[in-house]
């Protein structure tokens, strides 16, 4: 008898890495589906919000936890000259997202299997970046932010999209009761997986938004803010480098 696929403990722990590679490869497949099933289709306008935060220039834009790229297709419709370079730890991921790239999108948009805390790229090299969904994922945060501040230009902005914590009531406590059983139910009936109930535990254990805006100005990112979308279910977090 096979054993059930390892699922990531929230916030990080041994093994942690290889868990989450496995967990993301496993949905890979379903991941766009179940984005527009599970948000009724709002996370197509939530990517939109953070790629136009992101102020794309001529430049190089980093999209990191790129996924299936669509943070990275949004990227290039804001700035057509643009070239993103879009990074996953995770390739089946960015297999799936591949498929979507036709055109002056294939030449402008280089999909590389990367770890956000250890980037192949030169220091000052990227003048914004954006992260949907993904810094929850990452531990320690702290490494990922140090890296974003390398690459960053300086008065470049990173831009980054996250859940708002479970530990705030949202909607009356619709939000929780949500993640508490419609997520993982519907993500487990749908995927056959546990991933979804490991989304939910993770969001739950989160830092809320203004302790999230904390650890990046302790990072040293200048002009930190963050703005609530959507009541709060997903927040945008900015932080721009000393000019």
């Amino acid at each position: 008898m096979t054993s059930a696929p390892r699922l990531p403990q929230p916030g990080g722990g041994p093994g942690h890495d290889a868990a989450m590679a496995g967990m993301f490869g496993r949905i890979a497949g379903w991941y766009d589906f179940l984005n527009r099933l599970l948000s009724l289709g709002i996370d197509q306008h939530w990517r939109r919000v953070l790629a136009r935060a992101a102020c794309p220039g001529e430049g190089l834009a980093l999209d990191l936890a790129a996924g299936t790229l669509d943070v990275s297709l949004a990227l290039r419709r804001e700035a057509p000259d643009a070239l993103v370079a879009a990074m996953d730890f995770c390739p089946p991921m960015l297999a799936h997202g591949r498929r979507k790239l036709r055109g002056a999108n294939a030449r402008h948009i280089l999909p590389v299997a990367a770890d956000a805390r250890r980037l192949p790229l030169r220091a000052a090299s990227a003048t914004c970046i954006t992260m949907a969904f993904g810094i929850r994922n990452i531990a320690p945060r702290a490494a990922a932010f140090a890296e974003m501040l390398r690459v960053l230009r300086p008065g470049g902005r990173a831009c980054i999209l996250e859940f708002g914590s479970g530990r705030e009531r949202i909607w009356g406590g619709l939000y929780n009761l949500y993640l508490d059983h419609v997520l993982p139910l519907v993500g487990r009936a749908i995927s056959r997986d546990g991933a979804y109930g490991y989304l939910a535990d993770s969001i739950r254990a989160f830092p809320t938004a203004a302790e999230l805006e904390e650890e990046m100005r302790a990072a040293g990112f200048v002009r930190v803010w963050h703005k609530k979308l959507t009541s709060g279910i997903v927040c945008l977090h900015v932080g721009e480098t000393a000019a």
